[in-house]
């Protein structure tokens, strides 16, 4: 909801007497990056004046939800990975792989274990070896 002077008013939930407001600058969005976002057909996306209307893309909003995630580029998952399929082979160019990683482990211990219904099922336990990294 919009109150005075632009800004948008929040209701807490923990306060449901209380009034926030916070100002919300274009700079806290950014547009979803995916290259076909703009073609999704969502009631969202619809704009302009009657006549001259388009489908936009998506802005997604910056905050702590998304800061070290890959949804603060893309509003949905569908859009991140048309992003991806369309640049699947720059992206791999930025760190190719050309021999696979390895991580040192102790051999695993299987244990049997036995349910009340004469069922019986096995866990692997499996622990990385401790790598000597001091400096003799």
């Amino acid at each position: 909801m919009k109150g005075k002077n632009g800004r948008h008013r929040t209701y807490g939930s923990n306060n449901r007497n209380s009034c926030n407001t916070v100002v919300v600058h274009m700079s806290d969005y950014k547009w979803c990056h995916a290259p076909q976002c703009h073609e999704h057909r969502t009631q969202d996306r619809i704009r302009g004046a009657k006549g001259s209307k388009v489908l936009r893309t998506r802005k997604v909003k910056q905050d702590k939800w998304n800061q070290d995630s890959f949804l603060k580029y893309f509003c949905s998952q569908g859009c991140m990975l048309q992003f991806v399929n369309t640049h699947m082979e720059r992206i791999v160019a930025i760190a190719p792989r050309n021999e696979p990683l390895e991580t040192p482990i102790n051999d695993p211990v299987k244990t049997k274990h036995e349910t009340g219904y004469g069922r019986t099922y096995y866990d692997n336990i499996i622990t990385e070896k401790e790598v000597d990294t001091s400096m003799k």
